[in-house]
């Protein structure tokens, strides 16, 4: 019988796909939620569902009772390294005998900036855990289009961002969760750090040209200065810590920072990336 593993974040935009491809090799897993309100489609597709709080040390060690793999994704909350550390203190306790940990393409960068510190001290935390590990850096998510901007293509015609000329190797989170999947699955990579890219840089005029081109119309991508950015973002009820720390991000990704593209996918689940047109093509209802 294959080992258990225990998926955080297993309803959102990353966590929720790697449920699916772990379910879908035959894998026991484990889903951690917030609340029963969420678990419906998971007991639907075969897995287990089961409560997990960062802030409740009671539902983690009971997530975490009998799992021998971890998929660690943490909330994006201002005390998300306090959270972190809860949760892989939690993880030794159990005897977890493996950690994938999803930090963020960046983590590095100098001058480092808030989200890249707090992603690089969970990865800090993880080495230094004892727990065998794998640390995937991710870059910008393609899935922000058809979420967080598809509002304003669809509205609009347009979307909005303070980035400039700026390339972004961007990654469908589908391929994150292929990775993720065959690393729980398949060992051999422990103590390794892989970045995860898409399979090309692209501008954001260039996802706008993609865009328009499967949407039927045009779509516009304009380059907003930063503090216009900063006003939609507070006007939309972002709180102030997020604006500022999303705004650092941008800052490095307008600096080019976020354009190299990796061969890690490639050389892990043996095949390219999926591309923004493949993306596009199949996210159509995102942007109509």
């Amino acid at each position: 019988m294959s080992s258990k593993i225990l998926v955080t974040g297993a309803t959102g935009n990353v966590g929720s796909k790697v449920v699916e491809r772990l379910s879908a090799s035959g894998a026991s897993v484990r889903a951690a939620v917030q609340s029963a309100s969420k678990a419906a489609n998971l007991k639907s597709a075969g897995v287990e569902p089961v409560e997990f709080d960062f802030t409740k040390p009671e539902t983690m060690r009971a997530a975490l009772n009998g799992v021998e793999k971890v998929f660690l994704l943490t909330p994006f909350v201002p005390n998300m390294v306090e959270l972190g550390l809860a949760a892989i203190d939690a993880a030794k306790k159990a005897g977890v005998k493996y950690i994938v940990r999803m930090s963020a393409m960046g983590a590095e960068i100098e001058p480092v900036i808030q989200m890249g510190k707090w992603h690089g001290e969970l990865e800090a935390a993880v080495k230094t855990s004892g727990i065998p590990y794998t640390i995937l850096r991710p870059n910008s998510f393609m899935q922000n289009f058809s979420t967080m901007l598809s509002g304003d293509i669809k509205a609009q015609s347009a979307f909005y961002l303070p980035l400039g000329d700026a390339k972004i190797s961007m990654i469908d989170t589908r391929d994150i969760a292929a990775v993720a999947a065959e690393l729980l699955t398949n060992p051999g990579r422990e103590g390794q750090t892989f970045e995860l890219t898409g399979p090309v840089a692209l501008s954001n005029y260039e996802v706008a040209e993609i865009l328009s081109k499967f949407a039927g119309r045009k779509i516009s991508y304009i380059s907003v200065a930063e503090d216009a950015a900063r006003k939609g973002m507070k006007d939309s009820g972002m709180p102030d810590w997020a604006v500022d720390a999303v705004l650092e991000l941008y800052g490095i990704e307008r600096a080019g920072n976020l354009a190299t593209v990796s061969l890690s996918v490639d050389m892990l689940i043996h095949r390219r990336p999926i591309a923004f047109a493949q993306f596009a093509a199949e996210n159509l209802e995102a942007f109509k």
